[in-house]
């Protein structure tokens, strides 16, 4: 059992505090071993508390300045400004949080969806995205963008973390139809698969919609489903048929 936490970093986000967590260095057990920060899971609430005040000690700040928000795969972003009071916003139904106040870390929990983080280190402006396809579709990264832009932000950079990679995520006709309605163009992010089916490459739609938004960026390039050693992967659990499944967290801070 790991007790270090593995914290994934990337140079483009440098100088900003930032880590990309994997399931290494957690307190929890059996299903969820490691590192599992999702209340949301039947793990037991205490322990996905001490996993997060190791994120929190781990990104320099305290337990309760650790901001994460309710997602539910929208395009909806939280956003925390300077001379708010309160970090608490576990409560508000978002897929996104962006700030320019010192001392806090967002962060999203992901278990295949892209975890984003994005910093303009000059204009002391950062933010924190949960992506799936659907919120990627639905505009949750320009809706990211946009906010840090009110914010005062002008050179944003990116990094997607570890997620669903191409050769794992086979979807159906249907899902790939509702890309195509959007944009005939988006058939490129769409491969065939082994069983006939299309591949869809979640990633480089993120790293498109980021770069459509002017925003410089990279992916990781970790896969979630090909690694159960360091991620937690819906997907996985569901082809294992197991009960459920750990979230990873992703923060960055100021």
């Amino acid at each position: 059992m790991h007790t270090t936490l593995e914290i994934v970093t990337h140079p483009l986000l440098q100088p900003i505090r930032h880590g990309f967590f994997t399931r290494r260095g957690g307190a929890s057990s059996g299903l969820f071993s490691g590192l599992n920060c999702g209340f949301g899971s039947s793990d037991q609430a205490e322990i996905v508390a001490i996993n997060r005040s190791r994120v929190a000690t781990a990104m320099g700040v305290g337990p309760t300045q650790l901001a994460t928000v309710h997602q539910v795969h929208s395009a909806e972003i939280a956003v925390l400004r300077k001379d708010d009071q309160a970090a608490d916003v576990a409560d508000l139904r978002a897929d996104g949080l962006v700030t320019d106040r010192p001392g806090i870390a967002l962060a999203v929990l992901t278990a295949d969806c892209q975890p984003i983080l994005l910093a303009d280190p000059q204009a002391g402006v950062i933010g924190a995205v949960h992506a799936g396809w659907r919120g990627a579709l639905s505009g949750v990264i320009e809706a990211a963008v946009g906010a840090m832009n009110d914010l005062g932000a002008t050179h944003i950079r990116a990094v997607i973390g570890p997620t669903i990679s191409q050769r794992a995520y086979e979807v159906g006709e249907e899902f790939m139809d509702e890309f195509l309605a959007e944009d005939p163009d988006l058939q490129r992010f769409f491969s065939g698969g082994p069983n006939g089916k299309p591949m869809f490459d979640l990633p480089g739609f993120g790293l498109m919609r980021l770069r459509d938004a002017g925003v410089e960026a990279e992916w990781t390039g970790h896969c979630t489903y090909s690694d159960p050693e360091r991620f937690y992967s819906y997907r996985r659990t569901t082809h294992q048929k197991q009960a459920d499944y750990g979230r990873l967290i992703s923060a960055i801070a100021l």
